[in-house]
């Protein structure tokens, strides 16, 4: 049994409608978010990011994540 669960089936979850948000520090950020200005590598920083993993927007606060999911109708989960 094949229990492997691909990009694409990952994208469907909640109809593409579910996103997760996960803290990180700015070095971290910059593989997902090219375009980021520069900032110090240590900064923390929260990514909300689609059930995928393709990122959707990044914040240095928790609440601005969890506004701009709700601003588009994305139910959040949280990734620790």
């Amino acid at each position: 049994m094949n229990t492997e669960i691909r990009t694409p089936d990952l994208a469907a979850l909640g109809g593409g409608r579910l996103a997760y948000i996960r803290p990180m520090t700015a070095g971290q950020a910059k593989d997902l978010f090219p375009s980021m200005p520069e900032v110090a590598p240590e900064l923390h920083l929260w990514a909300l990011l689609a059930a995928d993993g393709s990122p959707i927007m990044l914040a240095d606060t928790r609440e601005a994540v969890e506004m701009n999911a709700h601003d588009h109708d994305l139910e959040t989960v949280s990734l620790h």
